[in-house]
């Protein structure tokens, strides 16, 4: 074979090693069809309900809508299958969009990747995964970004908190997993974090342990402070803490056979110093903290595909939520970085200012309306308050009649009973 074939067959193989791939995409653009490519498990007969929405505020009517969780309280496991493939000396990315239009106050917004075997119909909490990824939510302590890997069968937590986003609008989550065992969390299409598999998870024992053979030697000496050899204690400084009250007097009354003995009661002692310690000097003998020294660990063996799983066929929703109303869309499961950037901005990226117009818009109209019910509220008191200041008036003009009307008749009786006399 010549130089020039081997040439062309290295680039083809480049080429081929590039080619992107798109292994799941879902933007639910068909209306309610989604229903038949997505499975609901029967592990548990409770499930919540996902219902297809865009929401109470969007950017764009119907390419926002995405899947919601409908019912409050409630578990919720859905998943999609797809051609199983493996990510062996490639990138796998991983992108959705998450809206907690409810302001969540506990539940989850991450997905889980399976492996192929994954039986769809019975998936629960505990069903083997492959990457658990996303936001999660439970109160003010809890406000982060899962990012999970199953590795020889234990699932290890990230060591580092990376925080997700709590507001109401639709935000883009990505997790990018290199073959090099590096990765990468972004949000919005923005890196929040990043580092090497092996460093920022425990799937490994460490490089390193504390030799087991080494000891501290006995005269090693890590008190950099001693007391000062020629420091004496003063012979006056001992004093006791509390003494007898010299200005209190026996009272007049009191009757040492009834009362017993007096004492006058104790006082602190002026003159009492605390407890003596000799002044600290710098000790000669200090050689400093002693650092036992590390050895290879005998259990460490290097890696080089930890980021490496050979079955991805199911993606799942399989979460817990207090209160409903997340929005799940716009799923891609990709090779291609760059790809996936692309994807983000067209779809988050093309609706998200629409979208945040929409929703402050509603605001406004809330709030004028709010500032118009008040007015009325308002209004509606002060006529109250006038008709009841016009009732007590005219009760009061009624009692002033009353009085009048009544003094008229004690005059006529009056006059009628002078009257009366007078004959």
């Amino acid at each position: 074979m010549t130089a020039l074939s081997l040439l062309f067959m290295a680039v083809s193989i480049a080429l081929i090693t590039a080619e992107s791939s798109v292994y799941f995409r879902e933007q639910f653009e068909d209306g309610d069809t989604w229903r038949s490519r997505w499975v609901e498990s029967k592990h548990k007969s409770d499930y919540g309900k996902f219902v297809l929405s865009a929401g109470k505020f969007y950017g764009d009517a119907e390419k926002d809508k995405g899947l919601q969780t409908s019912q409050d309280a409630h578990f919720y496991a859905l998943s999609y299958r797809f051609a199983d493939f493996n990510n062996k000396d490639q990138p796998l990315v991983i992108q959705f969009t998450v809206k907690h239009e409810q302001s969540i106050d506990c539940g989850g917004g991450y997905i889980k990747l399976f492996p192929s075997d994954l039986k769809q119909e019975d998936m629960h909490g505990d069903s083997t995964y492959n990457i658990m990824f996303g936001p999660d939510i439970c109160g003010p302590g809890t406000k982060k970004v899962h990012v999970i890997f199953n590795y020889k069968g234990k699932n290890h937590l990230i060591n580092k908190d990376i925080r997700c986003k709590d507001d109401e609008y639709t935000h883009l989550y990505t997790l990018i997993v290199n073959p090099d065992n590096t990765y990468e969390v972004k949000i919005d299409n923005k890196k929040v974090e990043s580092g090497s598999l092996e460093e920022d998870w425990d799937f490994l024992p460490p490089k390193k342990i504390k030799d087991p053979e080494a000891k501290k030697p006995e005269d090693w000496d890590e008190r950099e402070k001693i007391d000062d050899p020629d420091d004496k204690k003063p012979e006056d400084w001992d004093k006791p803490e509390n003494i007898p009250d010299p200005d209190a007097k026996k009272p007049d009354d009191w009757d040492d056979e009834m009362d017993g003995e007096w004492e006058p009661p104790m006082v602190t002692n002026p003159e009492y110093k605390g407890e003596w310690k000799p002044r600290q000097i710098d000790n000669p003998a200090y050689k400093g903290k002693w650092v036992h020294p590390e050895i290879d660990n005998p259990e460490y063996t290097a890696d080089n595909e930890i980021y490496k799983y050979d079955s991805i066929g199911v993606i799942g929703l399989d979460l817990w939520q207090v209160k409903s109303g997340t929005i799940f869309d716009n799923f891609l499961i990709t090779n291609d970085p760059k790809l996936a950037e692309e994807v983000g901005n067209e779809t988050w990226g093309a609706t998200k200012d629409a979208e945040k117009k929409m929703k402050e818009g509603q605001e406004e109209e809330e709030r004028k309306k709010h500032e118009e019910e008040e007015s009325t509220r308002k209004e509606e008191a002060k006529d109250e308050e006038e008709e009841d200041k016009e009732e007590e008036e005219e009760e009061e003009e009624e009692e002033e009649e009353e009085e009048e009307e009544e003094e008229e008749e004690e005059e006529e009786e009056e006059t009628d009973s002078k009257l009366k006399d007078e004959l």
